[in-house]
């Protein structure tokens, strides 16, 4: 066990906190964030590792969501275009500008007025936004801009901006930063077992089991927060026992594929009309995504192939020389939504709630969040830290709609790297690539990579042959960032995981360097690369991509080909 560890848990036995979130996805670790920012004693404990569900699944886009407006949710569509422009200011070496296409095939002069309308009706709601405004693209243009796309039957699009955080991982590892550098106590791998309960019923806190070191330590708390995203109706089982559930689970699923096209393209689906995104990331193409009904344990949700089928076949009808058949992999994440029955899937609103188990069930002392999405994760920690301090009677403020990330202390990020963080990589021995990889992955925290680096010369060596992640990145996930598992470092808290090869012919080599730092032997390691080999499995199950671009085969080849 490492010694933050154990003063972690030794500090969490010894008295107990203003706040306990339970839960380390996008929105627990925001919540933390907060109020730590507030100046409450906070922890933070997550039964896998940050991130390591929903949050990571996403389609990866930070937006106001044109289909709300179909919705008449324009209050959301408002409140997330705000949080937008917060991102892309506290945060931009993770959020970036993203213009996106919404070509038009055969559509009527009523649908195009309608469309307009919308159109006119985002931009109006994103007042006094930092992106560029809506613009309409004639068919000529559309093809100039993007010769992949089918010419027949088209009409034009319009051209429009959001925002992307390609590295969502990284965001909430990030958040989880800033509010341990304000004293919150941090621990991934620790499982809430159960509420603990003062005689009149009150939650005082959580059992927490620390599935590391196999030991479990009650964690006092004034106020018990549960952030557990799909997992809510669980958790919150025993102070709310045989009432309603909360949640409508549906399953949403992306394909990982070579790149299509030159411009991220909001499409409908002609099968049902649906609306999903084909999108550049990581120098591939993401697609995404599907809206279904789940039912079941979310660690456990996986792409089937009707899913993939679907998106290879919709996004090549309007890209039909795409690579859109050769799947790399696919990921699968369960959204938490506010329990709506009697419509589809796709209709349910992505509005949140934050509920008080005082008022709803006549339970003090925890609070919980329901539903709720990525881009809005701020504001809902917001949301709770106000509630958070009306209950424990102190008057605080957030600070995270104008705080910057740790590592968002920089202006444009290519300035950034070539004035700022090339000329000192180069300075130690490091190539220009390798300094482009630190600033696109850790902003301006890749100068606490390049301090290790300074003290220690040899941790400038590649991590794996032909790509430029070096060891020093690794001593950092380990040291200051809570990476347990190979799969924590590969996945969460660097991008080698998420391209085509996932690193597969490099995870023994890194798990015998991670090996190093946490005192594998030679058995660790195999079983680490074992675990990480089980965790991306399910993601691999349709990956066809090096079979080259033939015939779309849904073909379950053996892990890892």
């Amino acid at each position: 066990m490492s010694t933050d560890r154990h003063r972690a848990l030794t500090a969490l036995r010894a008295r107990p906190v203003d706040v306990l979130v339970i839960g380390g996805g996008i929105v627990g670790a925001g919540i933390a964030r907060d109020a730590a920012l507030r100046g409450f004693r906070v922890a933070l404990v997550e039964q896998y590792d940050l991130a390591s569900g929903t949050s990571s699944r996403p389609t990866r886009l930070i937006h106001g969501g044109l289909r709300y407006l179909e919705l008449y949710d324009f209050g959301l569509v408002r409140d997330d275009l705000r949080e937008r422009e917060i991102l892309l200011r506290v945060a931009p070496h993770l959020v970036f500008p993203l213009p996106f296409l919404l070509p038009q095939y055969g559509r009527s002069t009523v649908y195009q007025a309608k469309l307009r309308t919308g159109m006119q009706l985002y931009d109006a709601l994103s007042f006094g936004k930092s992106l560029p405004s809506r613009r309409w693209l004639s068919r000529e243009a559309v093809l100039v801009a993007e010769p992949a796309i089918n010419p027949e039957g088209l009409q034009g699009a319009w051209r429009y901006y959001d925002a992307q955080v390609p590295l969502v991982e990284r965001l909430v590892v990030e958040s989880a930063l800033d509010a341990a550098r304000q004293g919150a106590l941090v621990l991934n791998r620790a499982r809430a077992e159960r509420f603990l309960r003062d005689p009149d019923g009150r939650v005082t806190g959580a059992a927490v089991r620390d599935l590391h070191g196999r030991q479990e330590v009650d964690v006092r708390a004034h106020v018990t927060v549960n952030a557990t995203g799909p997992w809510l109706d669980v958790t919150s089982d025993e102070i709310r026992p045989g009432k309603r559930p909360l949640l409508r689970l549906t399953k949403g699923v992306h394909l990982v594929t070579p790149s299509g096209t030159r411009n991220a393209h909001v499409l409908f689906s002609q099968t049902d009309g649906r609306l999903f995104f084909v999108v550049p990331w990581l120098g591939y193409s993401l697609i995404g995504t599907t809206d279904t009904n789940y039912r079941g344990d979310p660690a456990a949700a996986a792409a089937d192939a009707e899913d993939v089928e679907y998106l290879s076949t919709e996004a090549r009808r309007v890209f039909p020389r795409a690579p859109f058949d050769r799947v790399y992999y696919a990921w699968a994440g369960v959204r938490a939504l506010v329990r709506v029955e009697g419509v589809k899937e796709g209709q349910v609103s992505r509005k949140h709630k934050v509920l008080d188990h005082e008022t709803c069930d006549g339970v003090r002392g925890v609070v919980s969040v329901v539903g709720g999405k990525i881009t809005a994760y701020r504001s809902i920690a917001e949301e709770v830290g106000d509630l958070v301090s009306r209950k424990l009677g102190r008057r605080t403020r957030s600070y995270t709609d104008r705080r910057p990330f740790p590592g968002g202390a920089m202006g444009d990020l290519r300035s950034f790297v070539d004035s700022d963080l090339w000329p000192r990589a180069q300075a130690l021995g490091l190539a220009r690539d390798a300094a482009e990889r630190l600033g696109r992955v850790y902003g301006s925290l890749a100068h606490e990579v390049l301090d290790l680096v300074e003290r220690d010369g040899t941790l400038a060596r590649p991590l794996c042959p032909e790509k430029p992640a070096i060891v020093a990145e690794l001593v950092r996930a380990v040291e200051s960032e809570w990476a347990l598992t190979l799969a924590d470092f590969l996945l969460r808290r660097s991008d080698l995981g998420l391209h085509a090869d996932q690193a597969l012919d490099d995870a023994e080599r890194i798990a015998a360097a991670m090996g190093e730092l946490l005192r594998w032997d030679a058995t660790n390691q195999a079983e680490q690369v074992a675990l990480y080999r089980a965790e991306i499995a399910p993601m691999r199950l349709f990956s066809n991509a090096a079979k080259g671009p033939s015939t779309y085969r849904l073909s379950r080849v053996c892990f890892g080909s």
